[in-house]
């Protein structure tokens, strides 16, 4: 065998060799879920709790996502992006993630698309318009419903995955999307698949907003617990088996023996959201042009106190603002209701900072009041989760309020208080506020168990009760209930909606879901400026640069072949 033969045979072994390990390498990896992050912000990495549930689904669940056909290059790439994290839910659910995407428009039958489009939105999916150019420089429209329903065991439940908020452009409003489609997806995943139905209630007893008044948000609530009603009744412990409970806008003095129990409740571990409104104003009397704003005394500032905030009884008015139908008709005309900007409705930002607010539209208002820290309560962590814009002023109560204040006018210069506190975030360990107390005035028969410290917990005091409270509009057919946030004059959805469940979630969330919201991917946006005048060279360089590329691999390789080969001698 000469020289040639046996580099030829050892060139064939080598290549056997390899091919050997790579189909032993890929037989193995069959069975082994290696998968590798590269990008910065970890974007196709799921959170130890997300892979948990997914691993313990001991059924389908199959998700619809009414999201293809023909869209602008945005809402095709917050479709890949839906797709892989769905992709990468089934790497860790096997068989029990199954998926589709379905066209809502693809019907030619314009009826029977409408009534298909009626039957999402009555599911609690939200369209949206899209603009698309075509070929010729025309411009198109197009309903889109950018969600999802889940399916599981013949249950379904809707999911909306664009965070719309008009504030920004369409291109941040994607990019916010795509940051919360693990949440917005694990989260539905886990109240449909629950073994155990956890609880939460409205209090009742203290003319708090009824049934109808948090209609909306009971139904959305529904999606992740059992909600229910009832009063305390001074009855210790009646509270126990339910993980968060809503006081939704009380008007009557709370009584020392059920402020009690609200109060072990917390020592206990339970969490509450206040809603309440320090301030009384009657929207009723203000029809007829004033109304008067009275200091509503619920009894429950020294349990407030103790725990670490102090609602002032003062009104917010902010430039910042929702409006009002005003009737600008003179008198003995027929009525002419226009829109004026009205100070005491103000309009709230939402910072990104902390995972409740992250990505909310603007949080709407109605006569709302500041809300002091206690300093002195060191051991308890405060956040202001909303604030008034730079330019707020209040109104101390008592005080008359009028609609002839929209024709002074104020600048900005009159607007000398900046971020004003209404909401607040308290985590740590409370104090019992009926410390070094005697119970036995309250529970004459039986001293019931008392803690005077809690464990670890949390609370949200927020300074307006009508922040979760839903129209109710009074038809020939009924009752009709508007959704909450949807201010019907300006046709704007607001996000208190989306506020509040983040803000339950967050209290009862025990696997740390909600922190899945801060996520963040960074928009790298393309120079458009530099797209426009270095468009031909770019064309240019991607076009020809990778045709060099393979010619100039080809001709290096071919010319250290000739020159390995032409050592040899035969």
């Amino acid at each position: 065998m000469n020289l040639k033969e046996r580099i030829t045979n050892k060139n064939l072994l080598w290549l056997l060799t390899w091919l050997a390990i790579i189909i032993l390498a890929v037989y193995i990896s069959s069975f082994m879920n290696v998968r590798v992050d590269l990008t910065s912000e970890k974007r196709f990495t799921l959170s130890p709790a997300t892979k948990s549930i997914l691993k313990n689904l001991d059924d389908v669940v199959y998700v619809k996502i009414y999201l293809d056909g023909d869209m602008n290059i945005p809402f095709k790439k917050f479709q890949r992006n839906i797709r892989e994290t769905l992709n990468e839910f089934k790497v860790y659910a096997k068989e029990n993630i199954e998926y589709e995407f379905i066209n809502p428009s693809a019907e030619t039958d314009e009826k029977i698309r409408d009534d298909f489009f009626t039957e999402l939105y009555q599911k609690g999916l939200r369209p949206t318009n899209i603009y698309s150019k075509d070929k010729e420089g025309g411009t198109s429209e197009k309903i889109i419903f950018p969600g999802a329903i889940l399916v599981y065991r013949g249950i379904e439940v809707a999911v909306n995955l664009l965070r719309n908020n008009p504030g920004i452009d369409a291109e941040e409003n994607i990019n916010n999307s795509m940051q919360t489609i693990e949440y917005e997806l694990i989260s539905k995943i886990r109240s449909l698949t629950a073994k155990e139905t956890e609880y939460i209630v409205f209090l009742e007893g203290h003319g708090e907003l009824g049934e109808d008044q948090t209609r909306d948000i009971t139904i959305e609530l529904a999606n992740y617990f059992q909600v229910d009603r009832g009063a305390i009744m001074g009855r210790p412990g009646i509270l126990d088996r339910y993980k968060a409970v809503i006081i939704a806008k009380p008007t009557q003095k709370f009584n020392e023996t059920d402020k009690f129990v609200l109060d072990q409740y917390i020592m206990k571990g339970g969490k509450v959201l206040w809603f309440l409104d320090e301030v009384n104003v009657s929207l009723d009397s203000l029809v007829n042009g004033s109304t008067f704003a009275f200091i509503n005394d619920l009894g429950i500032g020294d349990l407030l106190f103790r725990y670490g905030v102090r609602i002032n009884p003062e009104l917010v008015q902010d430039v910042q603002c929702n409006v009002i139908p005003v009737n600008m008709a003179l008198a003995g005309n027929p009525p002419n209701f226009v829109p004026a900007p009205w100070f005491y409705y103000p309009l709230l930002s939402a910072p990104s900072t902390h995972p409740i607010t992250r990505s909310l539209n603007l949080i709407d208002t109605k006569f709302i009041n500041p809300i002091d820290t206690i300093g002195a309560r060191k051991e308890i962590h405060k956040t202001v989760l909303l604030k008034s814009s730079p330019y707020a002023r209040t109104v101390k109560a008592p005080a008359m309020i009028s609609l002839e204040e929209i024709k002074t006018n104020p600048g900005q210069e009159d607007f000398t208080s900046s971020e004003i506190p209404v909401a607040v975030l308290l985590e740590g360990e409370f104090e019992s506020a009926f410390k070094n107390r005697s119970l036995s005035g309250y529970f004459p028969e039986k001293k019931p168990v008392f803690t005077e410290k809690s464990v670890p917990n949390k609370m949200l005091i927020v300074a307006d009760g009508d922040i979760i409270k839903n129209e109710v509009r009074n038809t020939a057919r009924g009752k009709m209930i508007i959704p909450l946030g949807v201010d019907r004059y300006t046709n704007q959805t607001f996000g208190n909606k989306d506020f509040i469940i983040n803000a339950v979630n967050y209290l009862t969330d025990q696997e740390g879901l909600i922190q899945l919201r801060s996520k963040e991917f960074k928009l790298r946006l393309l120079d458009r400026v530099k797209i426009k005048e270095q468009r031909f060279k770019w064309q240019l360089i991607n076009t020809l640069l990778p045709l060099v590329i393979v010619v100039l691999s080809g001709i290096l390789f071919n010319y250290l072949r000739k020159r390995k080969y032409s050592r040899i001698n035969p």
